[in-house]
């Protein structure tokens, strides 16, 4: 069964810098894509940065919102991806989950950032940035 948990979440300010990690269990080869996503209160979840493997080339995206501050790489041997998270902002704060899907629907632009591409996730680590 594969299995997905979050960590590296906390409190930061304004400015400062988190890592996420999302390690990935119960599946041998790396997953074709992974995304990651936050939910703010009051808020719909929306994704942010994903992943998408094919072959042996990797490929990275973000949303505008995030682009040039949140970074996702993936460790092979640790079955691991991170989002490395620079330059917070308070309207960063949020939960954030990674997902996985096993198939390359995320190749699509149009579907990497909905949830229902999306067949596996983790519960969420939770991100404050203050002012």
């Amino acid at each position: 069964q594969v299995r997905l948990v979050e960590s590296g979440g906390g409190s930061a300010p304004a400015g400062g810098s988190l890592r996420l990690s999302c390690e990935v269990s119960g599946y041998t080869l790396r997953m074709p894509c992974m995304g990651w996503f936050r939910q703010s209160p009051g808020n719909e979840r929306e994704g942010v940065a994903g992943l998408y493997n094919t072959g042996a080339s990797t490929t990275t995206y973000s949303t505008d919102s995030v682009k040039g501050r949140f970074t996702v790489s993936q460790d092979n041997d640790k079955n691991t991806v991170y989002l490395q998270m620079n330059s917070l902002k308070p309207e960063d704060t949020a939960m954030y989950y990674c997902a996985a899907d096993y198939s390359l629907s995320c190749l699509d632009s149009s579907s990497r950032f909905l949830e229902q591409t999306y067949n596996q996730w983790g519960q969420g680590t939770q991100v404050t940035v203050s002012s």
